[in-house]
């Protein structure tokens, strides 16, 4: 029965938010781990900003921080999306999921294993077909995005964000020291080359 499926999604990032929507609006029961202080790119259609917000709401879809499994699963029966700081995926020990999907995104296979639940998928590059996942998604923009691979592997990182408007590296903002960091601009505002933004 399709409502009591478990599935344990590693990452709660733009396209991981994606795949928790579509099989969350699909009636399985869904679950997301994250880092404590995710780092995602587009927290306003992202589950992982419910660490920072207590609650987020995507495309009608809402998802709440959950401290323990026993609110997580508080969470689920209300028909929402519970989200743990877990980025080892502890959780699935005891939750005993039914698919884990790992999509962090990390371009590299940093812990999953085809044994972490009966179906296990992977997200982009860093995975093998029949090795680390059952199945690995293509996740490069173009002819093959969301391809399911049975056999293989995605296209490898090149390293180079994707174009938008003509634009690669250039449209992407990396912060040149460490530290606290703070926003002069909402996410969603337009800049001008050169303006302050953080």
């Amino acid at each position: 029965m399709l409502d009591t499926t478990k599935v344990l999604v590693r990452g709660g990032g733009d396209l991981a938010s994606g795949v928790v929507y579509r099989l969350h609006r699909s009636g399985m029961r869904v679950m997301v781990v994250e880092l404590p202080q995710p780092l995602v790119i587009r927290r306003a259609v992202s589950f992982a900003s419910a660490i920072f917000e207590g609650s987020v709401e995507v495309e009608g879809a809402v998802a709440h921080h959950a401290e323990s499994l026993e609110q997580a699963l508080q969470i689920l029966d209300l028909g929402e999306i519970p989200v743990l700081a877990d980025p080892e995926a502890r959780v699935a020990l005891q939750w005993r999921p039914d698919v884990l999907v790992d999509a962090i995104l990390a371009k590299r296979n940093i812990g999953t294993r085809i044994t972490d639940a009966p179906i296990v998928i992977g997200l982009g590059p860093g995975f093998v077909a029949g090795v680390d996942v059952h199945a690995v998604v293509e996740t490069k923009r173009g002819h093959y995005l969301g391809r399911v691979i049975l056999e293989g592997s995605a296209v490898p990182d090149t390293g180079i964000p994707g174009e938008v408007m003509g634009y690669t590296r250039e449209r992407v903002l990396r912060a040149p020291t460490s530290g606290t960091l703070r926003a002069l601009k909402t996410i969603g505002d337009s800049l001008e080359a050169g303006e302050a933004a953080a």
